[in-house]
């Protein structure tokens, strides 16, 4: 089995977009099967190999690639070492991948004519409305193509196959589906990004950290084992929002959304800065966040009465510049806490 990848472009959904397709070819029956994708990452190879093992019903011992970065680490041809998740990747159905050497003679047959014959014979004159309609033509394409008779060959490459098939190695009981985990944050407007796509989640979800799990097919996230939601996997266009109708409020609602934390947890201390807090918001110079976290850290670092004269102070002449806040707590702190002693009058007594 030998895999490569070529650039093509392809239109889908009415739109021309720049494509990678990938080929496995059984070497000796000549037995195709391919998928096109805009990327061609690990975790795409990944998953159209998976495919294309399941397609033939077994493994082979070596994978013949070309010296892509997508499975090499380093190294070229013989001296190529994997990258150790493909490796491990390759370990579960128990082959491995073997590099060609560069300036081999022999690839252009082996390996470049699939890609061609693909180009010229099925993308010719085709558009899809969707890259999974694309990969499903494609393989009814494959089908049909494995049940011709070939010149070349002067056989059925089906017919030969079913005779090689004895040659592979079964697959596991067990293929388990590939996936790639992503750590995000849930932004303001109940969205997270993955590949530059947005997928909506319910509103009280916004500023929770969240896990997603990317599928072939699905975008499952998880902010906990009770909270998941399962969106279709989008690949193209880039910076779209995919939005489901239950994560939107009722129209003519809006987004209800929570006071600033650091807001509440000031008013809930101490209520009487409710009125400096507000002023502040709008008067203030810093960012409102970081306004506020900077009155929270005072309020929690200097003793309750220093900090709250000061406030009514600051509050009576306009004053939100709380670097100059800090000092006029800090000079009455300097004052009703820490009277020294005149040392003089102590040594006479």
């Amino acid at each position: 089995m030998q895999h490569d990848t070529s650039p093509h472009t392809v239109e889908v959904g009415g739109r021309k977009h720049k494509a990678q397709t990938a080929s496995a070819v059984l070497c000796y029956s000549r037995m195709l099967f391919f998928q096109i994708n805009p990327t061609f990452q690990r975790f795409d190879c990944k998953v159209f190999l998976t495919d294309a093992l399941r397609y033939t019903g077994g493994a082979p011992e070596r994978v013949m690639i070309d010296n892509t970065h997508v499975v090499v680490l380093r190294g070229t041809g013989r001296e190529m070492i994997p990258v150790p998740e493909m490796e491990a990747f390759a370990e579960r159905f128990g082959f491995r991948f073997v590099a060609h050497q560069i300036g081999n003679a022999n690839r252009s047959a082996r390996v470049e004519r699939p890609f061609s014959f693909i180009e010229n014979n099925f993308l010719a004159g085709r558009t899809f409305a969707s890259w999974a309609e694309l990969n499903s033509q494609a393989r009814q394409w494959c089908d049909k193509v494995n049940a011709t008779y070939k010149k070349h060959i002067r056989a059925v490459p089906r017919e030969l196959f079913a005779i090689e098939r004895m040659h592979l190695k079964p697959l596991p009981a067990w293929i388990p589906e590939v996936y790639r985990l992503h750590q995000r944050t849930v932004d303001v407007e109940g969205y997270v990004s993955v590949n530059s796509i947005r997928y909506s989640v319910p509103v009280p979800w916004i500023g929770h950290r969240v896990e997603i799990r990317e599928t072939r097919d699905k975008i499952e996230i998880e902010m906990d084992a009770r909270h998941i939601v399962t969106h279709a996997r989008a690949v193209t266009p880039l910076s779209q929002r995919v939005t489901l109708a239950a994560h939107r409020p009722p129209r003519g609602e809006g987004v209800k959304r929570d006071p600033h934390p650091e807001e509440k947890a000031i008013v809930e201390a101490a209520p009487e800065t409710a009125l400096y807090v507000a002023a502040l918001k709008q008067k203030g110079r810093k960012v409102v966040a970081l306004a506020l976290r900077q009155l929270l850290r005072l309020l929690r670092e200097y003793p309750r009465e220093p900090f709250l004269a000061a406030v009514r102070e600051a509050a009576q002449y306009g004053l939100y510049d709380l670097d100059r806040l800090e000092r006029m707590i800090l000079r009455r702190v300097a004052r009703d806490y820490f009277l020294l002693l005149d040392t003089d009058s102590d040594s006479h007594d």
